[in-house]
């Protein structure tokens, strides 16, 4: 089986938002021609898409032609709103989820669904985390990288994933025995990087590592031992900065190790144990591929490919069947045995 981990889905239509909430900032989607579609900011064009982002059918045939036995549908993460008010996401996360889980309910063999979660208010997140699993028969959830401060929630501060306040979400996610797979939704640093798509290209891969070094630093799997998380897009840049990670715990213990005493590497593969977490396999690099298998196990690096989007694998598994120092065995785990044991399935 081919299971990948990493794909985006929308429902082909969606309230005004703005006019729902009475303020701006929301994603609404435009219908410029047939199979064709804008998602715009305001009046900011974020994202032209086609009808393979909201069409089952046309995604059920891309997958026949990839190979692709399921996929694990999210929401595209510019619609998290960790942003707005805490009751008008929850509004909207529940539409989306409803969606997603009927997607699932009407080709059960072909997908499965991972929801979205008001982040900015744990307890509304832990009640949606909830129903999620328990009533809608999604596989767990999708969550940001962290969680910006905004007019609309109580306090200020940027809270990155070792935040105290979503222990509860955590603990949730544990206790349904439910996946979390992290994706970055908004870049550091953005305002500096105008040009050549360096959010995409620099920010990304940079958010994803803070986020594992937020969870590896703030022992948040040291809390949560049973807790099932990947991370997009390989890990981003921490497979290659895990050695200046390493060092910086050992020669600034003083700033580094303050709230877990554990080593950094610990967290990998290690003593034919997998690491402790996931990866999904979006490289495109058979170095890197190669990297991540040795620094995570096969047990915990999943096929993803970002599917529909540009930065994606245009052919999902393409670049783990073609790496020859991988083993049939290995690749076979890629494909689709890391997913099954990270999905519950």
């Amino acid at each position: 089986m081919k299971i990948d981990i990493h794909t985006h889905i929308l429902p082909k239509e969606w309230p005004d938002l703005e006019a729902k909430y009475g303020y701006g900032g929301f994603v609404r989607l435009e219908h410029y021609q047939p199979c064709c579609a804008r998602m715009l900011i305001g009046d900011r064009v974020f994202r032209d898409i086609t009808d393979n982002v909201w069409e089952p059918t046309r995604r059920v045939e891309e997958m026949d032609r990839a190979g692709v036995s399921m996929q694990v549908l999210s929401t595209v993460p510019v619609m998290f709103s960790y942003w707005a008010k805490p009751p008008d996401t929850l509004d909207l996360c529940r539409m989306l989820n409803d969606h997603i889980a009927e997607v699932v309910r009407a080709h059960p063999k072909r997908f499965a669904g991972l929801g979205t979660l008001p982040l900015q208010d744990p307890d509304l997140a832990a009640r949606e985390f909830d129903r999620c699993v328990r009533e809608l028969g999604l596989r767990g959830v999708q969550i940001g990288t962290h969680v910006d401060p905004n007019d609309h929630c109580h306090g200020a501060e940027c809270r990155n994933l070792d935040h105290p306040s979503l222990d509860l979400v955590w603990k949730t996610g544990e206790e349904l025995r439910a996946a979390v797979f992290v994706h970055p939704w908004d870049m550091m640093g953005k305002e500096r990087m105008p040009k050549y798509w360096l959010p995409w290209l620099v920010g990304m891969p940079a958010e994803t590592s803070l986020a594992i070094c937020s969870m590896i630093f703030g022992g948040v799997f040291e809390r949560f031992p049973k807790l099932r998380v990947a991370f997009a897009h390989g890990g981003g840049a921490f497979p290659g900065t895990i050695g200046r990670i390493e060092h910086g715990f050992y020669v600034r213990p003083d700033l580094v190790a303050i709230d877990n005493k554990t080593e950094p590497r610990k967290y990998l593969a290690i003593n034919g144990h997998p690491a402790r977490f996931y990866v999904d396999s979006l490289v495109h690099d058979i170095d890197a591929l190669r990297t991540l298998v040795r620094l995570f196990g096969a047990e915990r690096v999943a096929l993803g490919s970002d599917y529909p989007f540009p930065l994606g694998e245009k052919n999902a598994g393409q670049l783990i069947e073609s790496t020859s120092e991988l083993s049939d065995e290995q690749k076979t785990q890629l494909l689709g045995g890391t997913a099954r044991e990270f999905l519950g399935i």
